[in-house]
């Protein structure tokens, strides 16, 4: 390698920080994602699991929009530094309730982002209706503190 290939990653090891090179994903925190949906994720236990509460920005209905607790479990918790996880919202408001599934990862600058699928399905009075009950979509969560 040359003096300037050489120069070059000597640049770029020192604009990251160590830290943030190294540092794993931590759930738990407050985060808010690009609709402006803010979501807190408490303490996680040893076996993985979580509890936390979500006030959505958007929603299907006329009700007040409350805030609604949700339930999680992290694949592996001590182990992986880009961990997977799952938390299903129980919503206080309507007669739906959403799973999500994502995994948290840190960019080269330490910032944090969980990026989420979700199912989200509501009851409906007979079977015949159940093609419109269920709705997918994504969300990406970027911590709040």
């Amino acid at each position: 390698m040359g003096t300037l290939g050489c120069c070059l990653l000597l640049a770029l090891a020192l604009l990251v920080p160590p830290e943030a090179a190294s540092r794993k994903c931590d759930l738990q925190g407050l985060w808010r994602n690009e609709l402006g949906s803010n979501m807190t994720i408490l303490a996680m236990n040893t076996a993985g699991t979580f509890s936390g509460s979500y006030h959505t920005a958007v929603a299907a209905t006329n009700k007040q929009i409350l805030v609604s607790p949700l339930q999680g479990v992290q694949q592996h918790p001590s182990a992986k530094r880009h961990p997977a996880f799952g938390f299903i919202v129980q919503w206080q408001f309507s007669d739906s309730t959403t799973a999500f599934v994502g995994q948290c990862f840190v960019d080269h600058r330490g910032k944090e982002k969980l990026e989420t699928m979700w199912l989200l399905r509501e009851e409906v009075l007979s079977h015949k209706d159940a093609w419109k009950a269920t709705r997918i979509g994504s969300s990406i969560f970027t911590r709040i503190k």
